[in-house]
């Protein structure tokens, strides 16, 4: 999150968008779906920075058969879904496409 503005920053609210359109998913589910947006290296350390900051929420999950560490999956909060239309409404301002009444 910007902390000048408050507001996430582009990688977060790409996260944030996947997560609403697609519901619970884990991390390498993000990167594959992110068409390049986001890569395997950064994307823990930004969930990570997005749970701490209650924007998502996330479970672990042992999966039946699999050796290693449980997976954990990630959904967006209500404070995340706020977050994320703010963050858009920025960038519709920035980019002037608000439209106003009587314009």
């Amino acid at each position: 999150m910007n902390f000048l503005t408050g507001l996430p920053s582009p990688k977060e609210a790409e996260i944030l968008t996947l997560l609403l359109a697609s519901g619970e998913m884990y991390g390498l589910q993000m990167v594959q779906l992110s068409n390049g947006a986001l890569k395997r290296g950064t994307i823990y350390v930004v969930l990570d920075r997005l749970e701490d900051q209650k924007l998502v929420s996330s479970r672990s999950e042992v999966q039946p058969g699999a050796a290693g560490l449980a997976r954990r999956f990630y959904k967006i909060t209500g404070h995340g879904q706020r977050a994320l239309a703010a963050y858009r409404a920025g960038q519709n301002v920035l980019q002037g496409n608000l439209s106003w009444a009587g314009a």
